[in-house]
C-alpha cells in the first residue's frame, strides 16, 4: 500500500491537485477583492451611500453606530452585508468555474474529423472509395476523375 501511495504522490495527480488549489483559492481571493472593492462600492452609492461590507444586526439588543465598534464590544451579530459581499463572490467565482469546465468539456469531448475515404459515383451517386476506378453499384461502369 505504501508503495502504491508513494507512486500516487510522485505520478503527478497529487501536484496537479495541489496547483489547481492554490490557483483556486488566488483566483478565489481576487473575485472577493473585486466585489468588495469595485462592484459593491458602486450599488451601495447608488442605493444612497451603503457600504454592504458594515451592514449588520446586533443580537445583544444594543446599538452599535460602526461594524467597527460592534467588533470591538465583542457583541454577537448577524453581519449580512459581509454575507450578501460573500455570496456575490461565489456566483461570480461558480459562473467561471462553470465556464471552465464547460470549455474543458467541450475541449474532451470533441470528436477527432475522420478523413475523407469515399467519392461519390457520377453515374449512381453512391459512395465509393476514393481509389475506386470501377464502381461496384453500376456493374463495372468506368469513371473519370
Amino acid at each position: 500500500m505504501f508503495a502504491e501511495f508513494k507512486k500516487f504522490l510522485i505520478g503527478g495527480n497529487v501536484i496537479d491537485m495541489a496547483v489547481g488549489f492554490i490557483f483556486g483559492a488566488a483566483f478565489a481571493t481576487l473575485v472577493k477583492s473585486l466585489v468588495a472593492n469595485v462592484i459593491m462600492p458602486p450599488i451601495g452609492l447608488l442605493m444612497g451611500k451603503v457600504d454592504f461590507a458594515s451592514l449588520f444586526i446586533a443580537l445583544d439588543g444594543k446599538e452599535y453606530a460602526s461594524l467597527k465598534e460592534l467588533e470591538a464590544a465583542s457583541a454577537p451579530a448577524i453581519k449580512y452585508g459581509a454575507f450578501l459581499n460573500d455570496t456575490v463572490s461565489f456566483v461570480i467565482l461558480g459562473f467561471v468555474v462553470f465556464l471552465m469546465v464547460k470549455g474543458y468539456n467541450k475541449i474532451r469531448h470533441a470528436q477527432p474529423v475522420a478523413p475523407v475515404t469515399t467519392k461519390v459515383c457520377p453515374e449512381c451517386g453512391m459512395a465509393i472509395p476514393l481509389s475506386a476506378k470501377v464502381c461496384p453499384y453500376c456493374q463495372g461502369a468506368q469513371h473519370q476523375d
